[in-house]
């Protein structure tokens, strides 16, 4: 059994919900988060769910989400997602032991769990306390001020590394070569998988020009890199990919929260990097951290955001103009090695041209 204490990281994981067959756990960070272990007995469970009942009004996705664990599988079936509340299927307690809600003997520990917007412990209640953690919860500050106070998510903001005539020319490329749907990349059966869906509105366009590659690659290096290895103590010596990305108001662009590196086919990345190109000619399309408030980000033309690819970001929606931008990834060494041992495991994207599924919520372990 796992004794998770006030403040620890709660244990990442994806299960099924009624309505998603890969839900994302890391991706619901921002807002307060209550985890309900029920005790295996039908009538106790009954009882849990009838104190439940009256106070989902109090659920909204926007302040606080719950989710239930749920073992058996004719309760799971009957059981349906709504904004708010979801159920997890853990059927052999995988995740119930992770949360030391069933010990080592099989001994269950019926429970709530709050985790605070960062997905650490917030309080531990009896699964009989239900009104109780109710009443605690409206009393919990906004989620912004969870803290205390605002929080500032750990990233670096460095300005001047394009001049606006390179910035202009990166732009009439792609507006020359003109941009293919962005999908996203996603772990399913072991592999690291290509797919378009509504998760995001990007198009892309890669630079194949040699020159063009040669010249921002020694920009980076000269101004951006050893900034990196200033702030973060990290020697990149890696880059991936050379895109021109737009995100545009007349298709809404936008990229929901989800962490770059949690696929076998992403695992190198280290830290990403967003170059604005036109941070002038834009509104919306700012970058967003919600594990640390809801404040946005937005560097000037020519100048970046640089972060751990482990934080959980979204690009918000642009709503008029269209915002375009330069996305690498940054790793070393050991991270190429990991790239190369797991190269086998991945399957490109579909033709960009084919039709996107709509997504209900985050799929499991979704990057960009």
């Amino acid at each position: 059994m796992t004794h998770m204490r006030i403040g620890d990281p709660a244990p990442w994981f994806n299960a099924p919900t009624p309505t998603n067959p890969g839900f994302s756990f890391p991706s619901v960070a921002g807002r307060y988060i209550l985890l309900g272990f029920p005790p295996a007995d039908l009538a106790e469970r009954e009882r849990v769910f009838q104190a439940l009942s009256p106070n989902t009004v109090d659920l909204d996705d926007g302040r606080v989400t719950a989710f239930v664990f749920l073992r058996d599988q004719e309760t799971f079936a009957r059981a349906r997602d709504r904004n708010g509340i979801r159920w997890f299927f853990d059927p052999d307690d995988r995740i119930s032991r992770l949360y030391g809600a069933v010990a080592e003997d099989g001994t269950r520990h019926p429970m709530w769990m709050v985790l605070d917007p960062s997905l650490r412990v917030l309080f531990i209640a009896p699964i009989e306390a239900t009104q109780a953690v109710f009443e605690r919860l409206r009393g919990l500050p906004p989620p912004d001020y969870h803290a205390g106070g605002p929080m500032h998510a750990p990233v670096m903001i460095m300005p001047r590394l394009f001049d606006p005539e390179l910035c202009r020319r990166l732009i009439t490329y792609y507006e020359t070569n003109g941009g293919k749907p962005s999908g996203v990349m996603r772990e399913e059966n072991g592999r690291t998988v290509g797919v378009l869906d509504n998760f995001k509105k990007r198009r892309d366009c890669p630079i194949d020009d040699e020159g063009l590659q040669a010249e921002t690659r020694g920009l980076l290096q000269r101004k951006l890199l050893p900034e990196i290895k200033k702030a973060f103590r990290f020697n990149v010596t890696r880059l991936e990919r050379y895109i021109v990305a737009r995100y545009g108001a007349d298709e809404g662009g936008y990229f929901r929260p989800h962490r770059d590196n949690l696929t076998a086919g992403t695992a190198h990345r280290e830290f990403a990097c967003s170059i604005n190109l036109n941070a002038e000619e834009f509104e919306g399309g700012d970058l967003r951290f919600p594990e640390y408030g809801m404040r946005t980000y937005r560097p000037p033309t020519g100048g970046a955001v640089v972060f751990s690819c482990s934080l959980l970001h979204e690009a918000t929606p642009v709503t008029k103009g269209a915002r375009y931008a330069f996305l690498p990834f940054f790793y070393n060494e050991a991270g190429d090695a990991i790239r190369e041992r797991n190269a086998h495991l991945i399957t490109p994207q579909p033709n960009p041209d084919a039709p996107a599924e709509a997504e209900a919520e985050p799929a499991q372990q979704t990057a960009g």
